[in-house]
């Protein structure tokens, strides 16, 4: 009998064990480090070739892009002569990269495979951000405007704009904003792109088949910078700076319905669909932020980071996030890579 009761005992005690070894296994854990070499200064966007094992980073201080083999973990192609790239997007339907210069205001257009390029597009100061569209298989590029920074104009300017591109690079629409565009999103099942604009502490709503502005919502934070979109529970997470704080808006009403407070001077966050989770890349760490409702949110870890790595690129497919880190001290430029679990 007092077997029977000590094997019981045993197993409630290995249940309970592995029940909170499961509660603490870490959702983000740090895979390996891609070093970088004769790359300095700040990085900003990232793309991926998922197909490829490629991994496009753009340097933006070192006017170069970076060609990254993911699976030999190391940097293979630099493309030089870049006026202060800002974003990239690989299309794989017609093995095309494109990349957004902030400095001349320019879209270059590269092969994929030899990267020699094929197109330059001039739109105006401060190229940024790069999206593609599905439904209309164009891709989206926020560029132009004021931007203000740190309490300071530190470009004067009118309204910014979302320019629409063919595959090869043609002009073919624009939408006006009513400052510089950050970080925006587009809806898969409809029109709208939800447009980040910090100058006007709002997000703009725009339709991408009318090129129209639809609505404006306020932001109650500042500098509003990153962007992520859950679209099948109509949510969409808007990171600031000023306070450090999450804004959770919901789509259909355009009301703010969870501000959480967040890690400081956030620059990326990425919304996992398949884990419900959102990755948040700030100023000495990535929190990790686990969705328990539409309305309801829970950070489950915080990741120690070096202080100004605040850029990077989270791909479903792969179950990967991949962070820019920035030279210091004896170590290099690298990116680190993290699984999710």
């Amino acid at each position: 009998m007092k077997n029977c009761i000590a094997a019981t005992f045993l197993l409630i005690f290995l249940g309970l064990s592995d029940a909170v070894l499961g509660q603490q296994s870490p959702a983000l854990t740090l895979k390996n480090h891609i070093p970088l070499t004769n790359v300095g200064g700040r990085m900003d966007h990232l793309s991926v070739d998922v197909k490829g094992q490629r991994l496009f980073a753009t340097a933006f201080d070192n006017d170069t892009l970076e060609v990254i083999d993911l699976q030999a973990s190391r940097q293979v192609h630099t493309i030089p002569g870049l006026n202060e790239p800002q974003g990239a997007f690989y299309d794989p339907a017609t093995n095309r990269l494109f990349v957004a210069c902030g400095g001349d205001g320019t879209v270059k257009v590269f092969d994929g495979t030899t990267f020699e390029l094929l197109q330059t597009v001039t739109l105006d100061l401060d190229a940024d951000n790069v999206r593609y569209d599905p439904r209309s298989q164009h891709i989206v590029v926020g560029y132009g405007g004021e931007k203000f920074l740190r309490g300071k104009v530190t470009r004067p300017g009118g309204s910014g704009a979302l320019a629409i591109l063919d595959h090869a690079g043609k002009k073919t629409g624009e939408i006006d904003m009513d400052a510089h565009p950050e970080s925006f999103q587009l809806e898969k099942l409809g029109t709208r792109v939800f447009v980040n604009v910090p100058d006007k502490q709002e997000v703009e709503v725009a339709d991408l088949v009318k090129g129209t502005v639809l609505a404006r919502w306020p932001v109650s934070c500042t500098t509003n910078f990153p962007m992520a979109l859950d679209e099948t529970h109509h949510r969409l997470f808007v990171g600031c700076r000023i306070p450090a704080r999450l804004a959770v808006f919901d789509t259909e009403s355009g009301k703010i319905v969870a501000s959480p407070s967040i890690v400081e001077h956030t620059d990326d966050l990425f919304f996992d669909p398949n884990k419900g989770r959102i990755y948040i890349l700030g100023e000495g760490f990535i929190d990790v932020w686990q969705q328990k409702g539409p309305d309801h949110y829970e950070r489950i870890q915080r990741v120690p980071t070096p202080a100004d790595a605040r850029t990077g690129l989270f791909v479903p497919d792969l179950e990967e996030l991949f962070e820019t880190i920035r030279h210091h001290g004896q170590q290099g430029e690298q990116i680190d890579v993290y699984e999710t679990k």
